[in-house]
């Protein structure tokens, strides 16, 4: 592990099978927790690369729980986070209008970090909490076209790299990896970073870990989400080619707004944010949700175009179906609840 730590000290990228290799040492008992620190700290001062970034992720991958679902062309769209925004939880949002949709959502999530409330803790507000086995999880996502797949529960072996991911305080090569280590097999994938530097790259780490198709935001206001603010910098990764592209929501037929419009709050105030979306309460929120929704669609091929996207989000909403798989997920949370308190 020292070496790798001299070689990104030295300014050098390491190698994918170098950087698999003190994955893997990562992610076993034999590195301590000062070396471990000291090799995220060199990588994060030299600046990662996408074939660093695509082998811890697909190392990551290789140490989760299993999930045995059936094939189909699911998708994830998690962003990484760490945007400082305090928006409300708009990927959770917008989970319940692409599965209203039609899509298979198999989507991660965590507690709050940088935020006042993470998608999980806006979850519990819902009534959706978060003790289910990969079993359960896997038997929401067949039942009901959705499930939330809660990082600790999802990544154990992550709890030692935590210890010293909080040593460090500051971003790591892990803030970037986590939308990417979903152990659900994913065909496409709609996911964002608040880098548009790191666009491109995060993009090309879609193709690496085998997406057939994938699409990459950096939002208008540093945001990890399509912003109704200003322009949207997009990387398409459609069987291997990478497409820039950018938008903004007059662009698509919606309205800007300031970032400050979509601010959430508490995890309670969150959750009757969500509800009212669904619901169909019209506003910047309701306008954000559908544009990242309706690029979620178009990620996942149901759509043809953004705007196309946009239209069956909305309807998504409107017609009830958005909020009916809300329901039917916290129906399903009390089940599992009420079954592991007879066990």
């Amino acid at each position: 592990m020292k070496n790798y730590t001299r070689i990104a000290e030295e300014g050098r990228n390491l190698r994918y099978e170098e950087m698999e290799d003190a994955a893997n040492r990562m992610f076993s008992d034999e590195v301590d927790l000062a070396e471990m620190t000291a090799f995220l700290i060199a990588l994060a001062k030299k600046g990662e690369t996408a074939t660093e970034v695509g082998a811890l992720a697909a190392v990551m991958t290789s140490h989760a729980i299993e999930f045995n679902v059936p094939a189909a062309r699911y998708l994830d769209n998690c962003g990484t986070g760490g945007d400082g925004s305090n928006s409300f939880n708009i990927s959770t949002t917008s989970a319940f209008v692409l599965a209203g949709a039609g899509v298979k959502v198999a989507k991660h999530g965590n507690r709050k970090i940088t935020s006042a409330a993470g998608s999980q803790d806006a979850l519990d507000s819902l009534g959706i909490h978060s003790n289910f086995t990969s079993d359960d999880m896997a038997r929401m996502l067949q039942q009901g076209g959705i499930a939330f797949l809660f990082a600790p529960i999802v990544h154990p072996k992550m709890k030692r790299i935590g210890e010293a991911r909080r040593k460090i305080g500051k971003p790591t090569i892990f803030n970037l990896v986590g939308p990417l280590t979903n152990p659900v097999p994913l065909e496409t994938q709609f996911t964002g970073i608040n880098r548009p530097d790191f666009l491109m790259e995060y993009a090309s780490v879609l193709r690496m870990l085998g997406r057939e198709r994938g699409l990459v935001v950096s939002g208008a206001g540093g945001l990890d989400e399509a912003s109704l603010a200003g322009q949207n910098s997009f990387v398409l990764m459609d069987k291997g080619d990478l497409i820039p592209f950018s938008l903004n929501a007059e662009d698509v037929g919606l309205s800007y707004a300031p970032l400050s419009a979509i601010r959430g709050g508490s995890p309670e105030e969150n959750a009757e944010m969500i509800r009212s979306v669904l619901q169909g309460e019209r506003g910047p929120r309701f306008d954000t949700v559908v544009f990242n929704a309706g690029l979620g669609l178009f990620a996942n091929g149901v759509a043809g175009s953004v705007k196309e996207g946009i239209e069956q989000a909305t309807d998504s909403i409107l017609s009830g179906n958005a909020l009916q798989k809300l329901e039917a997920v916290v129906a399903f949370s009390e089940q599992i609840g009420q079954e592991a308190m007879v066990r």
